[in-house]
């Protein structure tokens, strides 16, 4: 498989880790380093580490992942958007500033949301017999940059636009969780 083609791969898998960390930095007010790089750092490893994974389970995992994948993606994604938006509207503000989710069981769950897709790229790699090892670096890489990037656009707007960027992130994930859903069904 061509170079060019495994960042064809990368950056469409990591479109997904971008618009979530565009959705995070919309609700933070300022990304430290720190919550870069882990942020980045969770992303791409869930997304390297998830062709592996569907690399190794090969074709009969495949028969059951493949038919739900896109509504465990959908159902993560939806949960978490609409408890950030209804912490926006309905949340108590003092507590709502101190929650960050890049830390815990969420950041968890939105790393496995946004890097399900790459199980599913994984199982088709082993089924044409490309070795998964060189791809899945390139994968992770990818998503790591596209996340860090992401992260920063979405503070510096956030900044910008105040609380109701809290909404919007909300309603990116939601619609990213639909995108994923109607990919799959139609």
């Amino acid at each position: 498989m061509s170079l060019l083609a495994i960042l064809g791969i990368a950056v469409g898998l990591a479109m997904d880790a971008f618009a979530v960390s565009l959705g995070i930095g919309l609700k933070q007010c300022q990304v430290s380093t720190r919550t870069t790089l882990r942020l980045a750092a969770y992303f791409g490893l869930f997304q390297a580490f998830m062709p592996i994974l569907g690399w190794l389970a090969g074709l009969t995992f495949a028969r059951w992942i493949t038919g739900v994948d896109h509504w465990i993606a959908f159902g993560l994604l939806a949960a978490i958007g609409g408890k950030m938006i209804y912490e926006a509207i309905w949340g108590d503000e003092e507590n709502n500033a101190a929650k960050d989710p890049t830390h815990g069981r969420t950041l968890i769950i939105l790393s496995v949301a946004t890097s399900i897709d790459a199980l599913a790229v994984g199982l088709s790699l082993a089924l044409i017999g490309v070795q998964i090892w060189y791809p899945a670096v390139i994968i992770g890489i990818v998503a790591f940059g596209f996340t860090a990037a992401g992260l920063h656009l979405g503070c510096r707007f956030g900044s910008l636009l105040g609380k109701r960027m809290e909404i919007v992130g909300g309603l990116i994930l939601i619609g990213i969780g639909v995108k994923i859903l109607f990919d799959h069904l139609f």
